[in-house]
């Protein structure tokens, strides 16, 4: 099996610059950076699959000595349907959040900042007694008294 140089490095330049959008706050470009990530493995797919050959179909046959590897293109097809399935659902979760927020940004979450900054000592203090019993009814996530109405 052998791997063309040029292919891979642009695989590992596509992955590092949809990581970086990935990485961004503005869901826009997080979307970017999936489908940019969802490019560079269907590039790796193609290009570890191996030489060119024959159609993977019984009766065609184009003079080359092997046979081309239909798995490998079987793969990308299901990537490229699995990339387009995460790219609709972020976009349908980019326009949603612009509808509630009018922007695409992802804020700073108030919780996960208050937590960040306890000292160990708080966190140990508010951990709950792994030992005491929990009833069925403080697991629910809706409290009884809104289940009966």
């Amino acid at each position: 099996m052998t791997a063309h140089f040029v292919p891979l490095l642009m695989a590992a330049g596509l992955t590092a610059c949809g990581v970086y959008m990935l990485l961004e706050r503005s869901l826009t470009r997080m979307l970017l950076g999936l489908m940019m990530i969802g490019n560079a493995v269907n590039l790796l797919l193609i290009d570890v699959g191996g030489p060119d050959g024959n159609p993977p179909i019984y009766w065609a046959s184009s003079g080359k000595a092997t046979d081309a590897d239909a798995l490998a293109q079987a793969m990308v097809l299901t990537s490229i349907v699995i990339t387009m399935g995460v790219g609709a659902f972020v976009l349908a979760l980019t326009y949603r959040s612009f509808n509630l927020t009018t922007t695409d940004d992802v804020g700073d979450d108030q919780e996960a900042t208050r937590v960040s900054q306890l000292s160990d000592e708080e966190v140990i203090a508010a951990e709950p007694d792994q030992g005491v019993p929990v009833s069925a009814g403080e697991l629910d996530a809706v409290p009884e008294s809104e289940v009966s109405r």
